[in-house]
């Protein structure tokens, strides 16, 4: 029996799902090379069927902001394994149509391409579509770049790479830059190292949003299979990579994230560093180094490698992933360490308290410690008028904490919450530097944005649009101004320190300033729940749950009962600049004590996920200990009554 019989055989013994069948079949039709049909050979001999069906039973969605998934399977066969290379990475991503490999990469690569080419099209613009692409360290990641390199050149455009690793957000600096027209990056950030992906960004710099990113979809989707054997054969010809002045650059633009430079003659701060085996290391070190901080790296993390060996996952928000690093702080008495994400967007520490010992901070700690420190500098400055403006804006989104929320009230600046997602954040930034484009030209002056100095570009958008002060998500990003245009690790670093030595110099610790916002706008405290539901069944677990929100929304938990729930697929939500918040399967559910919390299927990962809000007033007088004793207990058992919940939903 041929290996499509016994394909076609599974399939009716219900073995194989349907669309499993119809992809294989399509792909040992297909004109791809030989290794592709001897691998699928291979799983059928195994007689492999979950892994077929996970690896076929779709094509890798190419989402709003690229494709993230496997490019090793959970099964590795002899074929794909080939010649491990030094750091383990196989001899060829895995075969399938719903993993990340070279047929998925290419695919992406064309439909950008004819989107790109088109939108030019559309506004008579003559130029050659331009690309800018970067990677990170993961498996293949390498050479997923150089080959889309080489398929946008065969294509007709120009091309840019770097010489190496590089971060996200210079990825995003770096298109601006180059006045290009997209941009690339071949990364999984903190996934599991058998993952690795695709994000798209625009001309902006910023990650696709409407109408762009169903656009790009909907070409990329258009892509046969039969169409990408062209470009399999990478070549260098004519793409341009880029050297030190594109490297000097971004690390000028990243080093504005200080606003306060001369904090650091003014005391001594000892900073421990690890990039967890990624790029952090290339700008993070010269950054910091530069300012003045007194830099320690982890020497076990500070190598590339794809495997990530030292930690169970390389995420920041982890701490587990953070114990070297403290080990360090605690050999060198060390103020504080930071901590990159493999692509270097986002950064989680830990910081020295009054008992002498290191204590984590969540996302939405540090993204509160800082909107605190920046505004309130930029006043102290005066960037910014002392009573704050409705033309000055903090961004943050819907799913970080309400303290953020009360801060930006706190000063008397606008606070607008977005979408999940940094692009979300960006997408403010380019209306807020339309408008003033728009404003000046109005006047008969032309306005070169990107080159007109900050401070004088922040007085131009207070007065004819909106000056964006800073941006922060709960997921341990966070990005100081809108010279980038995604979440930016290494200006994180740099912000932090910055915010560390005024604490240290003042005489305090950032526990204390912590506490003191907490006295000042009450005790906030969250949670979340991450539900994890793998290949085609957890699929249709997720389905579900967002499903049955929508058509059967919760009433109560744990006795608590919902006061108010907001379902952003159906309902009209506007921000605070009365613009229409993009429909999306986002949640937001109020609690009569004055608890909430937001429920979203992951975009980048096989998850449901939760945010949980929890708060309490904290009067004159109060004992604050408590209160966090107090409010944690019951954040728990609320956690618990919706995780318990959801499983039900997702079990039908």
């Amino acid at each position: 029996m041929s290996h499509l019989d016994q394909i076609k055989a599974a399939g009716d013994a219900g073995k194989l799902l349907p669309s499993a069948v119809e992809n294989i079949s399509t792909w040992l039709d297909a004109d791809l090379p030989a290794w592709v049909g001897e691998s699928i050979g291979e799983l059928v001999q195994q007689e492999a069927w979950d892994e077929l069906n996970d690896r076929f039973y779709r094509y890798l969605a190419f989402g709003t902001g690229g494709m993230r998934g496997r490019t090793i399977g959970r099964v590795v066969t002899s074929v794909e394994a080939g010649t491990l290379g030094p750091q383990g990475t196989p001899t060829h991503a895995a075969a399938g149509c719903n993993v990340l490999n070279d047929f998925t990469l290419v695919r992406a690569v064309v439909g950008l391409f004819r989107y790109v080419s088109a939108h030019l099209a559309a506004q008579d613009r003559s130029e050659v579509p331009t690309i800018v692409i970067a990677h990170d360290v993961r498996h293949f990641s390498r050479h997923f770049c150089e080959l889309a390199a080489s398929t946008w050149i065969q294509l007709g455009g120009n091309a840019f790479i770097f010489d190496g690793p590089r971060s996200t957000p210079q990825l995003s600096f770096s298109v601006r830059w180059l006045g290009a027209h997209t941009g690339v990056v071949i990364t999984a950030s903190h996934n599991p190292p058998h993952d690795n992906g695709f994000k798209a960004y625009f001309e902006d710099g910023a990650q696709v949003v409407p109408p762009h990113d169903k656009g790009i979809v909907d070409q990329v989707n258009a892509v046969p299979l039969n169409a990408l054997s062209t470009y399999l054969d990478v070549s260098a010809d004519r793409v341009v990579t880029l050297g030190r002045p594109a490297d000097d650059a971004y690390l000028a633009a990243a080093a504005k994230a200080a606003i306060d430079p001369d904090i650091f003659k003014k005391t001594d701060l000892g900073l421990g560093f690890t990039n967890i085996h990624g790029v952090g290391g290339v700008s993070s070190v010269p950054l910091l180094a530069h300012a003045g901080c007194r830099v320690c790296e982890v020497p076990e993390q500070s190598g590339f490698d794809p495997r990530f060996p030292t930690v169970k996952s390389p995420n920041p928000e982890n701490a587990e992933a953070l114990k070297l690093a403290i080990e360090l702080a605690e050999k060198k008495d060390l103020d504080v360490i930071v901590a990159t994400d493999p692509d270097c967007d986002r950064m989680g520490c830990a910081v020295r308290g009054a008992d002498g010992a290191m204590h984590l901070l969540t996302g939405n700690q540090i993204g509160a410690l800082l909107a605190d420190y920046r505004i309130g500098k930029y006043k102290e400055l005066g960037w910014i008028p002392a009573e704050g403006s409705e033309h000055v804006a903090m961004i943050k989104t819907f799913v970080t904490s309400p303290l953020q929320d009360a801060i930006g009230r706190g000063h008397g600046v606008k606070v607008i919450n977005t979408l999940t997602g940094f692009k979300w954040i960006a997408a403010k930034m380019r209306v807020y530097e339309e408008q003033l484009t728009a404003a000046m030209l109005a006047e008969g002056v032309g306005l070169d944005y990107d080159a007109t100095p900050f401070e004088a570009r922040a007085k131009l958008l207070q007065k004819h649009s909106t000056f964006y002060a800073f941006g922060t998500e709960e997921s341990y990003g966070y990005l100081p101004n809108d010279y980038v245009r995604d979440k930016d690790g290494n200006a994180a670093c740099l912000m932090f320190a910055e915010f560390c030595a005024a604490v240290k110099a003042s005489g305090e610790t950032v526990l204390d300033r912590l506490d003191a916002l907490y006295r000042q706008h009450g005790y906030f405290l969250e949670g979340t729940i991450n539900l994890y539901y793998e290949g085609a069944t957890g699929a249709d677990k997720i389905a579900r749950i967002l499903s049955t929100y929508r058509d059967n929304p919760p009433t109560e938990f744990g006795g608590v009962a919902v006061s108010k729930f907001e379902d952003f697929g159906v309902m009209d939500i506007r921000d605070a600049d009365d613009e229409l918040i993009p429909k999306q399967d986002l949640y937001l559910v109020s609690m009569a004590n004055g608890y909430s919390f937001a429920a979203r299927g992951s975009g980048t990962e096989p998850k449901m996920k939760f945010y949980v809000f929890a708060n309490a007033p904290v009067g004159e007088g109060t004992d604050l200990e408590v209160v966090k004793t107090e409010v944690a207990a019951e954040l728990d058992r609320i956690k618990s009554a919706i995780e318990s919940d959801a499983k039900l939903r997702a079990d039908g």
